[in-house]
């Protein structure tokens, strides 16, 4: 069996030193030393009296609080102040309109950006309780984020809105507890009635929502469309950043991850560098391979059954890695290596996952396999393999559809239960992959600016477009928020006294916020915009900011996700509800710390620098 094909050894070198090398080392350390502690106070001039303390890391300090009490409203203000600052800076960037924030960066070049959630994560103010403020209705950008992916600077603006309306009727006195508790109900009944006017998207209509998102974009928002006509509704699209000025759209077949051949001997193409063998099998070992020795068996029934073998391991060491690469070279063996994508926990999973795709098994010696004792009953099946330095994929047979079915049903339940976007988007990744496409859409642009900008861009319209076919669609532009605050009178009779009322009443003023900025964002008069809106019956009529026509927003392509407009209403009122229940402020004093001394060490001047934390100006 060992002349079948060659094995590959590496040689192993031992250095000796001589003791009396070592003598010398320790002799010259042991001089070093001497002479540091020789060392008199007189050399260092007049720093003569030098105290060595032995510190307690233990021993904590603890930082001391300043209380702003509500008694004459100053805490509440501040905490507004804060408040007003984010929105306003966020609210910039509202509508077809909106304008761009520059933000400073620290290292590299600064960022233009037209997303409300990416600026609020930037702001930090001065003031500690303007801070406090502006974090406060920061969660409400974050939320609407995490879950819709789009519509966070309408959670601002509406946050700022309900904040403002509940300020004024608390200041004159009115019950916070019972005023939140209108808004709780107020917002819920509302909820509602926008399930209840929601419809479901069309194919046709996918386009208009991706635009819309992306600042009335129609290359991004057809792109989008055409995306997820490749893939599906459910289907996965990333986004990449494209190394030309133009976008591009491309499908992957197959499954496909960031790994690549370990060795460039493994080539079968050497103009395009790539592996490519078809009806090839997969060995799928969870763990290093070190021994040669323990491929002999599935190396053996390669060459006699004449078929390409592709390895995916944790890690194939040098001895093992030599015996594949002589044996490709000599032509004895159609063979490929690369290491098990992801890590961890995540690269056991990503190895089931090829083996459910291909038929094989995944050899771990927790479940009693082993390496050395494997044979072709355990390697899967791929039509086809394709190999480049930095990416492989591997297209399936077809006879595993029933085991990929449930395996991607038992992926659909782990993220019912996940709890972390993150988590939640590796997995819909992983039934991307197991059902056989993913569309990759790649960002071009002139600058590094301009591409981080327009990422970010298509980022919100592709989450908007994942939304609508979530949720379905309403009327864009605003409308949708303001015409629901014509259904809070009837909700109101609803409500059990009048303090309850009264908070239905500023969920009612502020519906109309967004409308307001949008129209002002456009250069128009927001309180004019908003009555000529509602003095049409037609749910449809509203305004379209990007032409300045009134009209048939459903049928100019102005539409909403559901979703979107939904979490940014509950999102918002729980901010506000928080917000007006707070009647105390506790935050951390900032001590002054001493920067450590530079220039002339001999220097004993009495000067102390002072270092502040800075903070963010807002002019």
């Amino acid at each position: 069996m060992a002349s079948t094909f060659a094995m590959s050894s590496v040689g192993s070198l031992a250095a000796t030193g001589s003791s009396k090398a070592m003598d010398n080392k320790i002799t010259a350390s042991s001089n070093k030393l001497s002479s540091f502690a020789s060392i008199s106070s007189s050399s260092l001039g007049r720093r003569k009296n030098i105290v060595l303390r032995k510190t307690h890391p233990s021993q904590i300090k603890a930082a001391a609080k300043d209380l702003y009490f509500n008694k004459d409203g100053s805490a509440i203000k501040k905490l507004q102040n804060g408040v007003n600052k984010l929105a306003d800076l966020v609210g910039v960037t509202l509508g077809p309109k909106g304008r761009n924030v520059v933000l400073e960066s620290k290292y590299g070049a600064p960022k233009i950006v037209n997303d409300g959630v990416t600026v609020a994560r930037e702001v930090e103010l001065e003031d500690p309780v303007e801070n406090i403020g502006a974090k406060l209705v920061r969660q409400a950008a974050a939320k609407t984020n995490d879950l819709a992916g789009d519509g966070t600077t309408t959670s601002v603006v509406l946050a700022q809105g309900l904040i403002a309306e509940g300020v004024k009727v608390v200041a004159a006195g009115a019950n916070p507890v019972l005023i939140t508790r209108g808004i709780e109900k107020t917002t819920k009944a509302l909820v509602a009635e926008l399930k209840s006017i929601s419809k479901e998207v069309e194919d046709s209509e996918l386009a208009d929502v991706a635009a819309v998102s992306a600042g009335n974009n129609y290359e991004v928002g057809n792109m989008i469309a055409e995306a997820l006509s490749k893939v599906g509704r459910k289907g996965v699209v990333t986004l990449e950043e494209g190394k030309s000025a133009e976008n591009s759209l491309y499908v992957v077949e197959g499954m496909q991850f960031d790994r690549g051949y370990i060795s460039p001997y493994f080539v079968t193409d050497s103009e395009k560098m790539t592996v490519e063998y078809e009806n090839c099998k997969l060995l799928l070992v969870d763990k290093k391979i070190t021994n040669a020795r323990d491929l002999i068996n599935v190396l053996e029934d390669a060459i006699r059954g004449s078929y390409p073998v592709l390895i995916i391991a944790e890690d194939i060491e040098q001895e093992a890695l030599g015996t594949l690469v002589v044996n490709k070279l000599r032509g004895a063996l159609k063979v490929a290596a690369l290491k098990a994508p992801g890590f961890g926990e995540r690269k056991s999973q990503y190895l089931d996952d090829i083996a459910i795709l291909t038929g094989g098994t995944v050899i771990r010696e927790e479940v009693g396999l082993s390496l050395d004792k494997a044979d072709k009953e355990v390697l899967g099946h791929a039509a086809k393999v394709v190999l480049t330095k930095d990416m492989t994929t591997i297209v399936g047979d077809g006879s595993t559809q029933d085991a990929v079915n449930k395996r991607v049903a038992q992926i659909k339940n782990l993220i019912e239960v996940a709890d972390q976007d993150y988590e939640k988007e590796k997995l819909n990744e992983r039934i991307a992959k197991l059902s056989g496409g993913v569309a990759v859409i790649q960002v071009g642009a002139q600058t590094e600016t301009e591409l981080k900008e327009k990422k970010l861009r298509v980022e919100d319209a592709l989450n908007a477009t994942k939304a609508a076919v979530e949720e379905g669609i309403v009327v864009g532009g605003g409308c949708t928020l303001l015409r629901l605050a014509s259904k809070v009178d009837a909700i109101k009779e609803t409500l059990e006294n009048d303090e309850e009322k009264v908070g239905a009443d500023i969920v009612k003023r502020a519906l109309s916020y967004p409308l307001k900025l949008i129209a002002k964002n456009a250069g128009f008069n927001g309180s004019v915009v908003s009555e000529k809106v509602l003095s049409s019956d037609n749910p449809k009529y509203g305004y379209n900011a990007a032409t300045g026509q009134y009209e048939d927003l459903m049928a100019a392509g102005i539409i909403d996700p559901t979703k979107v407009v939904r979490c940014c209403l509950e999102h918002a009122s729980s901010v506000a509800k928080t917000f007006l229940m707070s009647d105390c402020v506790v935050v951390e004093i900032k001590e002054d710390e001493p920067a450590v001394a530079g220039g002339n060490p001999m220097d004993n001047s009495d000067m102390v620098t002072k270092q502040t934390e800075r903070g963010c100006s807002i002019w």
